[in-house]
């Protein structure tokens, strides 16, 4: 038995689907050997609420409101390789579609004037995170370290990636592991 700790990994979701959360878990049974080689930390899979510092962190999702950019930096802070997972993190994706609206019109356009609606308004609760007037990519908020493309990036790809950075070696995608439907 090694008295070396095992690497720690951490994950988070923030303005996405959960595709690539999705993804990971379509590691199957890799992911169970995944998990013997590392330690999991702040994740949606352990459901801790508190991060730790770690080796990798993977972050899916744009950035969407305020509390999404608190996540980002908390994880910035404490990660010493962060990953962009998916086209949200990388770009914005499908979420960074209301930037072509002012957020105003988006909101009252959803919550006041959809059909079927009777009395809408707007929420306004204070524990609400304040929202961002544009979906914004990770790279613009802090500095990102690597990128896995896909929308979601597929299981295979994201047990690849994982263990290039385990083995200390810059991630390389080959063999029609992205794939661009």
């Amino acid at each position: 038995m090694s008295l070396r700790p095992k690497p720690r990994i951490a994950t988070v979701s923030l303005g996405g689907c959960f595709g690539c959360h999705m993804s990971l878990l379509d590691m199957d049974e890799q992911l169970f050997e995944l998990l013997d080689q590392v330690e999991l930390d702040r994740s949606p899979l352990t459901d801790l609420k508190t991060l730790a510092p770690c080796d990798i962190g993977l972050i899916e999702g744009g950035l969407c409101n305020a509390e999404n950019v608190h996540l980002l930096q908390e994880f910035r802070a404490r990660c010493r390789i962060l990953v962009a997972v998916g086209a949200c993190a990388i770009n914005g994706g499908l979420p960074a579609q209301r930037n072509t609206r002012r957020l105003g019109d988006c909101l009252r356009e959803v919550y006041q004037f959809r059909p079927g609606l009777v009395h809408g308004q707007i929420p306004n609760d204070p524990e609400l995170p304040l929202l961002l007037d544009q979906v914004r990519p990770l790279h613009e908020v802090v500095q990102v370290d690597y990128s896995l493309p896909g929308c979601p990036p597929s299981g295979e790809a994201l047990r690849k990636f994982i263990s290039d950075l385990l083995a200390g070696h810059s991630p390389r995608l080959t063999d029609g592991l992205l794939h661009y439907d």
